[in-house]
């Protein structure tokens, strides 16, 4: 069989429909059914919600990755049962999403980040006459930092490679769907100072814990941010201090302060944030880890360029990204990933969401052609 850019849309249309950022259930169920009535894959649902589906056969495998969760919706992505945008909680609860079509283009919460491109991995993972045992995957909770992918891997879920269908049209050029070799991850930390308090006209007698926080901001604001360079891409990280507070009356000295700290982190560094525990009374946590990707098979890598140029009239490039996604969590466990997507900068999460019609064709025609020749013989 052969998607065309109707039956994309008709099936991306569908899965945009389904409200899925406080619960994923239906969407999981729509998938799972879809899957079963349209393919003779083994289909399976796990008790976290996530959807798997395999067929073919070979030593190695190929994965198409997706998720069905999406962020909170905007107010003007919901319609109630009227056909009125919702108003809310209650109404909120009983709406759905509004899926509209203009100029080419679908709008709505999840057509970019990221049904769209699920849509197209499913109709490429039925589709395809794959070279190796062809996988498909779509996880939960990626929104709130990858929980269904990190149960997934926790239960054995192993990929040889993965295609992670978030992102990459227009980054290297406008009207091509680019391959991202690399992205980046986030940790966020908490700088946590501590002094004893006083009364504030006698400073001396206590011990300022926003100065020692202010101590602890400079040795941040000192320090380089973490680079690296995979497959000839320069990956570049930031580290910077986001909130301070502390305090607790004007007329008293405070005994404690805290400082938020956001780093985007690349592949095999990490900047030294551990410096600010020279302070006195200071110590650092980390909050939140999620990891980069980096691609460590250039070979994949050129398989997936030369499937995403057979796609399209322009000439896609091997790229970067900015922000995390589960192949980092992937990646982390061994599986050789890319990025390859329908959204363009600046789409996901906003409240005119949208994704071209002709990119989601495009990108069924990158998953297919590269199930269709990795591994190469």
């Amino acid at each position: 069989m052969r998607a065309n850019e109707s039956e994309v849309e008709a099936l991306t249309r569908r899965l945009v429909s389904i409200p899925s950022h406080d619960d994923e259930t239906a969407a999981g169920d729509a998938i799972e059914s879809w899957l079963r009535e349209e393919t003779t894959a083994a289909v399976r649902r796990d008790d976290h919600g996530n959807v798997f589906a395999r067929r073919g056969r070979g030593e190695e495998s190929l994965a198409l990755v997706g998720h069905h969760d999406v962020v909170e919706p905007d107010e003007s992505q919901l319609r109630d049962g009227s056909g009125r945008g919702a108003r809310g909680d209650e109404a909120e609860a009983e709406a759905e999403y509004v899926v509209d079509e203009r100029d080419g283009r679908l709008y709505g919460r999840g057509t970019a980040d990221m049904k769209g491109s699920l849509a197209a991995a499913m109709l490429a993972f039925r589709d395809a006459e794959p070279a190796a045992e062809l996988v498909f995957a779509s996880f939960v909770g990626e929104e709130q930092g990858g929980v269904g992918a990190r149960a997934a891997l926790g239960d054995g879920f192993a990929p040889d490679y993965a295609v992670v269908g978030e992102g990459s049209t227009n980054y290297a050029g406008d009207g091509q769907t680019d391959v991202a070799v690399a992205h980046r991850g986030r940790r966020g930390s908490t700088i946590t100072a501590r002094g004893s308090a006083a009364h504030a006209s006698e400073p001396a007698a206590g011990e300022n814990a926003v100065y020692r926080a202010c101590d602890a901001v400079d040795v941040v604001r000192d320090l380089d941010a973490p680079t690296a360079t995979v497959l000839g891409q320069a990956v570049n990280g930031s580290v910077v201090v986001t909130g301070i507070e502390g305090g607790s009356a004007w007329n008293v000295i405070p005994e404690s302060a805290t400082v938020t700290v956001d780093e985007r982190t690349v592949p095999g560094e990490r900047a030294p944030l551990e410096r600010v525990e020279a302070v006195d009374g200071v110590e650092w946590t980390v909050d939140q880890d999620l990891p980069p990707m980096a691609c460590g098979d250039a070979g994949f890598a050129d398989a997936a360029l030369a499937a995403a140029g057979a796609a399209q009239d322009a000439t896609p490039e091997h790229v970067t990204k900015p922000h995390a996604t589960d192949a980092g969590w992937l990646a982390d466990a061994g599986t050789d990933c890319v990025v390859v997507g329908a959204a363009e900068p600046g789409e996901a999460h906003t409240a005119g969401e949208s994704v071209a019609l002709d990119v989601l064709s495009r990108c069924y025609r990158i998953y297919r052609g590269l199930a269709e020749r990795w591994p190469a013989e």
